[in-house]
C-alpha cells in the first residue's frame, strides 16, 4: 500500500488576549442596616462611622453592589414602627430589589429576639441572607441554621417572661389605684393631661337619659329609637344605637363610681411560630 509522505505542517498561531467570552455573574445587591439608640453626639458620631463603614465595605468588594445604606439616627430600636429606614429597607427586600442584608450585629438588627426570628425568616422565604458582623453570622448558613434554633428557644422564653412582666405591671398599678379605661369609647368621661377621668357634662346627660328611661320601663329597642330621633350620637360618633351598646352602658359598674378589675383573663401565652 502506498504511502502518501506529503504532509502540510500547519503552524500555531499565537494568541494575543483570551477571545473566549467568560461567563459573567450578577453582582449581589447588598445593603447595610445602621442604628444607634440615642440622638447624643458621641452616639451621632457612631452613627456617621457606621455608615462610612458599610459603605466602604461594600463598595470594595468587586462582587457585590452597593443596594443602599439604612440608617435610624437617634430612635430607640424597643419598636420597629419608628424605625422608618429599616421598614423601608425590608420592603425594598420584598420588592426584589436587595439581596442581601449586612449589620453590626443582633441587637443593631431588631428589638428583640421576637423581633429578629420574625425579620429573618421573612427575609429567609426570598432567599435574603442577613450577615451579622460582630457575631459572624449569616442567616443562610449552616451557623446561622443553628442561630435559629437557638433563638426559636429564646423566643419562647422571651415571651413568657415579656407576658409575666407586663401581668405584674398592671397588678401593681391597680394595688396603686390606678386603672385603664378606653375613655374614647366611654360614653360621659374623658382624661385629662393627668390621664384622671373627668365628667363630659353633655355626654352624662346621655347617660342618665339611658339609666332613667330604663328605670320607667322602656326596652333597650324603645331607647334606641328614642336616641336616634333626637340625633344623639354614640361613643363612637355613630348615628345608630344598638341594644346591644345599651346593654353596656346600663350593665358597665364604672357608672356608679365602682371598677371591677381582672374580669377577664387570658389562661395561655398567645402562642408563637418558632418551628422551622
Amino acid at each position: 500500500m502506498a504511502i502518501n509522505r506529503n504532509v502540510t505542517v500547519i503552524p500555531a498561531r499565537t494568541r494575543i488576549g483570551n477571545n473566549i467570552k467568560t461567563e459573567t455573574r450578577p453582582k449581589l445587591r447588598v445593603a447595610a442596616y445602621c442604628r444607634v439608640s440615642t440622638d447624643s453626639d458621641e452616639q451621632a458620631t457612631s452613627y456617621e462611622v457606621q455608615i462610612e463603614h458599610y459603605t466602604n465595605y461594600i463598595k470594595n468588594n468587586p462582587e457585590w453592589d452597593l443596594a443602599g445604606i439604612f440608617a435610624d439616627d437617634g430612635i430607640s430600636g424597643t419598636n420597629t414602627k419608628k424605625r422608618e429606614e429599616f421598614n423601608r429597607m425590608i420592603e425594598e427586600c420584598m420588592e426584589g430589589k436587595i439581596d442581601m442584608i449586612i449589620t453590626k450585629s443582633i441587637s443593631r438588627f431588631a428589638r428583640n429576639t421576637l423581633d429578629c426570628l420574625k425579620y429573618i425568616r421573612q427575609l429567609k422565604d426570598k432567599n435574603i441572607p442577613v450577615f451579622f458582623e460582630k457575631e459572624n453570622i449569616n442567616t443562610m448558613d449552616s451557623k446561622g441554621e443553628i442561630m435559629l434554633t437557638i433563638m426559636a428557644s429564646l423566643a419562647q422564653q422571651e415571651s413568657q417572661s415579656l407576658s409575666q412582666n407586663v401581668k405584674l405591671g398592671i397588678q401593681y398599678r391597680y394595688q396603686q389605684g390606678e386603672i385603664q379605661v378606653n375613655h374614647k369609647r366611654f360614653l360621659g368621661y374623658t382624661k385629662d393631661e393627668n390621664k384622671r377621668l373627668v365628667i363630659v357634662p353633655e355626654e352624662a346627660e346621655v347617660v342618665k337619659r339611658i339609666y332613667r328611661e330604663y328605670l320607667e320601663g322602656a326596652s333597650l329597642l324603645q331607647i334606641a329609637r328614642g336616641l336616634e330621633a333626637d340625633g344623639i350620637l354614640t361613643a363612637a360618633n355613630k348615628p345608630k344605637w344598638r341594644p346591644e351598646t345599651l346593654r353596656k352602658i346600663l350593665q358597665n359598674e364604672k357608672y356608679i363610681g365602682d371598677a371591677l378589675l381582672q374580669k377577664t383573663y387570658t389562661q395561655l401565652i398567645s402562642s408563637q411560630k418558632t418551628g422551622g
